[in-house]
């Protein structure tokens, strides 16, 4: 068999496996999440999220809703090397992301069963 015959039939099965899976796949809720970035986010992010007053009061001030915090966990940086080691079950993150022409950063402290936005605060370059 020729090699040109090979890559032929290797395509050709590759691309009805890819046609497969874009069939199976579509429409589910599958996602990607193997950086630790996306890890960490996607953790955070199905959990019960709380807020402090401090948080409470920084978005009111700058005019901003929850969901702003919603924005940040999906397109947020988590910045590992300012982490802090909070108890056993809880991790403390900094998490930071452009937002509505605004650098903002928010500290999570991440416990077992909810997700707790301590502060937030605007990041000057």
């Amino acid at each position: 068999m020729k090699l040109v015959h090979r890559f032929g039939y290797y395509f050709g099965g590759f691309t009805i496996g890819i046609v497969i899976l874009i069939f199976f796949l579509s429409g589910k809720k599958t996602s990607c999440a193997y950086g630790l970035d996306a890890r960490t986010l996607k953790n955070i992010r199905n959990k019960e999220r709380v807020f402090s007053e401090e948080t409470i009061r920084f978005l009111e001030e700058e005019k901003l809703d929850t969901s702003v915090v919603s924005k940040i966990l999906l397109d947020g940086d988590v910045l590992f090397d300012e982490k802090t080691r909070g108890f056993d079950s809880c991790k403390i993150y900094n998490i930071e992301a452009k937002v509505s022409e605004k650098n903002l950063k928010i500290t999570v402290e991440n416990c077992n069963e909810k997700a707790t936005v301590q502060k937030m605060e605007q990041v000057v370059d």
